[in-house]
């Protein structure tokens, strides 16, 4: 089984997705008509037919995507170390979220 996950991880890192994500340009990104206008239309659509579940799920990717891109998740690991006093806050930060996500799309009917 440990194999199987070895080769997976190695699939994910030949992809270099981690270093794509990380590489973004922000402000390029958010005024680039091609991304900018499909983004819009989705949210106006999405406000269109009031599925307020849907923009908050999108709205969580968003906020995910911005964080991971911030100092603080930068300075997680020094060196070698993983900073715990750091990362407990992103753990349950993650969990939390996860968590209403589940309720969002699981735990209640519309």
């Amino acid at each position: 089984m440990g194999d199987l996950f070895a080769k997976i991880w190695a699939w994910v890192e030949s992809t270099q997705v981690r270093e794509q994500v990380v590489d973004v340009d922000y402000v390029a990104l958010f005024s680039n008509p091609w991304f900018m206008v499909p983004f819009v239309v989705l949210i106006g659509y999405l406000l269109y037919k009031q599925a307020f579940r849907d923009l908050i799920i999108v709205a969580a990717f968003v906020g995910v995507w911005w964080v991971s891109g911030t100092e603080y998740m930068a300075t997680l690991v020094v060196g070698e170390t993983l900073q715990i006093d750091k990362i407990l806050p992103v753990l349950f930060g993650g969990a939390a979220l996860l968590g209403f996500l589940v309720y969002l799309l699981f735990g209640r009917s519309d």
